[in-house]
């Protein structure tokens, strides 16, 4: 099976992974990355999906008398997997509402095929504004932050007058969207945006912009900093780093990340920034029991995309309760404006574009030597009230 699996990986097939389905289960199809760039985003999303399963339902895995039973596809990351393999759940599995996907670009390659087939998607980890802005339709939920949740909230934490920010991102959906809701945000802070620059998703060579960057920011007076919005491999923190900005008087500052990932941001104490979750920061029963279980379970601390599958599955639950069916119409109804709980505390669907409006996290990194990671300790709790998300559909 092993054999046949990697075979079929390598041919870009999609593998489908999954327990046998009756016509009277709850069949949920996540489709994620779990191979590829996103690998390590994804295998969370679904450990945390599972247990929000368990703890939405109690331990029942059952939701009014319907067995859960998911169904998993992997996308590889990559656009047409992610459309193939939404139609395939959809169309063959039968599944009554599918979440994902891992990458924003295959993300917004599947959302026709959610409106084509008048099926419930919720997104989940995927950013890009698009997915809940320009591309979005009826049948997209979203429980994932967007690009103006990442971009607003660390606007708030690192702009203010008399400060010069120049970016650096990847050269995709997730990065170019990301940008453009930052500079946005940043407008309304009083600070000054100099340059931005573009890297290739797989880049790991960052000398040549990262100098640019320094040209753009060394001559500004007053405080001066890189932000820099990336996801998966690369490591553009460290790159720039080590080529010194700090004699120019540049600092570096990013958003929330892994856990794997926040080893690196050892080199940066006292770097400002907004997180969408570290495992420490929200105090609620919902997280205190997701902490323990993982902790117990897997002898470690839940992770950034672990919360995010969580709250897709609270989503899901909540959603189904609430209209006491799987029609998508009733769906659609019962969770525009519905609140439910996740990790983070409260979320809601907002009806304009269903985008999950959800609390963010303003943070200092300080440095744990028992720890192998830096950790993201909180300034700041940034409620929904506290940012202003713009609505970007055309609805």
């Amino acid at each position: 099976m092993r054999s046949l699996t990697a075979a079929l990986v390598a041919l870009g097939a999609i593998v489908t992974i999954g327990e046998p389905a009756s016509a009277e289960d709850l069949k949920v199809a996540l489709i994620y990355g779990r191979t590829g760039a996103l690998e390590a985003y994804a295998k969370q999303t679904e450990t945390g999906l599972r247990l929000g399963f368990e703890y939405a339902t109690k331990g029942s895995m059952t939701v009014g008398g319907r067995k859960i039973v998911i169904i998993t596809k992997d996308d590889q990351s990559k656009p047409d997997l992610g459309k193939t393999a939404l139609a395939e759940a959809y169309e063959d599995d039968k599944a009554d509402i599918a979440i994902g996907t891992s990458s924003s670009g295959s993300a917004l390659a599947m959302l026709p095929v959610a409106e084509e087939h008048k099926k419930i998607l919720i997104v989940e980890p995927a950013v890009a504004d698009q997915i809940t802005g320009d591309k979005w339709n009826r049948y997209i939920f979203r429980t994932a932050r967007n690009s103006s949740q990442d971009a607003i909230s660390n606007a708030v934490a690192i702009g203010k007058q008399g400060t010069t920010i120049a970016t650096i991102a990847q050269d995709y959906a997730f990065g170019r969207d990301g940008v453009a809701a930052f500079k946005e945000a940043l407008a309304k802070t009083g600070a000054t945006l100099a340059a931005e620059e573009y890297a290739p998703l797989n880049a790991t060579d960052f000398t040549a912009p990262a100098q640019r960057l320094f040209d753009a920011l060394k001559d500004k007076p007053g405080r001066k900093i890189i932000w820099v919005i990336w996801a998966g491999a690369g490591n553009p923190l460290a790159k720039l780093q080590d080529m010194d900005p700090k004699r120019y008087g540049i600092e570096i500052s990013t958003g929330g990340n892994i856990l794997p990932a926040l080893a690196a941001y050892k080199a940066f104490p006292g770097m400002e920034g907004a997180t969408y979750y570290y495992y420490d920061i929200p105090k609620n029963p919902v997280n205190d029991w997701l902490v323990a279980e993982h902790k117990r379970r897997f002898n470690e601390p839940p992770d950034f995309f672990t919360a995010g599958g969580f709250a897709a599955a609270m989503a899901t639950v909540a959603a189904v309760e609430k209209a006491n069916s799987t029609d998508s119409e009733k769906l659609i109804t019962a969770m525009e404006g519905m609140e439910f709980d996740t990790p983070k505390g409260k979320m809601i669907f907002r009806k304009e574009d269903h985008q999950a409006l959800q609390s963010m996290y303003h943070f200092k990194i300080k440095v744990d030597p028992n720890l192998a990671w830096a950790v993201p300790e909180l300034v700041r709790e940034l409620k929904i009230e506290d940012m202003n998300i713009p609505i970007r559909n055309k609805r």
